[in-house]
């Protein structure tokens, strides 16, 4: 499985917004800069996750973003599905039937998917911010962090 850039930048973003200290909505401008994203491409990425329900966002100057539910009610299943993510371990991979050893890849990958799915969906944003909280706490570093 390879998490592409789509993947990647909006569980940052997701991150930013749960190690975010205060109630306060989060700008688009800050969490690009907090985690060196590109502010275009994450508004686009955010409206996406606001559309699946995972984040809000508030109008105003003191507007912003924040997460629509706790951190524990938010899978990496979900945020990667939100931003149109697809965990496929062979697309378009039609196993040879005739042969045994291609069966047995072709089921193993099978195995391995499922596997794979039940992680991201077991695995959730809370998971993910203690994760990035111990690193911090290690590094002596209270806002950045790397996923």
């Amino acid at each position: 499985m390879k998490l592409t850039t789509r993947g990647h930048y909006s569980v940052k973003a997701l991150l930013a917004l749960s190690l975010h200290s205060n109630s306060q909505p989060m700008s688009v401008k800050a969490i690009a800069k907090a985690q060196d994203l590109p502010a275009p491409y994450l508004e686009k990425l955010l409206i996406e996750m606001r559309r699946a329900g995972l984040v809000r966002s508030l109008r105003g100057t003191q507007g912003g973003y924040q997460l629509a539910l706790d951190p524990t009610q938010i899978s990496l299943k979900q945020i990667l599905a939100a931003v149109g993510e697809s965990i496929e371990p062979l697309p378009g991979y039609h196993p040879d039937v005739t042969t045994a050893e291609d069966w047995v890849t072709f089921c193993l990958w099978k195995r391995l998917d499922e596997k794979m799915k039940e992680a991201l969906e077991s695995i959730t944003l809370a998971d993910l911010y203690y994760d990035a909280r111990s690193w911090q706490a290690s590094q002596g570093e209270a806002t950045r962090f790397i996923i």
